[in-house]
C-alpha cells in the first residue's frame, strides 16, 4: 500500500527556516490536491497550505509571506519551504493528498524554540 513519508522536521530558533518534504513510497495517480497541515498539544489540526493540481496555492492567514508549497511531479513529491519561523509554528507537521481516496502520511515534528 502507498504511503506518504515526510521529512525535515525538526528544532529550529525563531527567525530561523526548515524546509518538509512529503514523497509517496510508491506512484500515486490523478492527484486533486496536495497539502499540509498542523496540530499543536490541545489544538485541532489545521490547514497550512494546499496545492493544487492546476498549480494554484492556498495558504492559512498565519503564514503567509512566511512558508511556500511546492510540488515535483517527477518525483512524486511536495515541499513546505518555512521561514521566519515562530514559536507558534511549532507542531506536528502532517501531509495530506487527494487522488482516488486520501492520503496522510505520519507527521514529522517542527519545534520553534531559542
Amino acid at each position: 500500500q502507498v504511503q506518504l513519508v515526510e521529512s525535515g522536521g525538526g528544532l529550529v530558533q525563531p527567525g530561523g527556516s526548515l524546509r518538509l518534504s512529503c514523497a509517496a513510497s510508491g506512484s500515486i495517480f490523478s492527484i486533486y490536491v496536495m497539502g499540509w497541515y498542523r496540530q499543536a498539544p490541545g489544538k485541532q489540526r489545521e490547514l497550512v497550505a494546499q496545492i493544487f493540481s492546476g498549480g494554484a496555492t492556498n495558504y492559512a492567514d498565519s503564514v503567509k509571506g512566511r512558508f511556500t508549497i511546492s510540488r515535483d511531479d517527477a518525483k512524486n513529491t511536495v515541499y513546505l519551504q518555512m521561514n521566519s519561523l515562530k514559536p507558534e509554528d511549532t507542531a506536528v507537521y502532517y501531509c495530506k493528498w487527494v487522488a482516488s481516496r486520501i492520503y496522510w502520511g505520519q507527521g514529522t515534528q517542527v519545534t520553534v524554540s531559542s
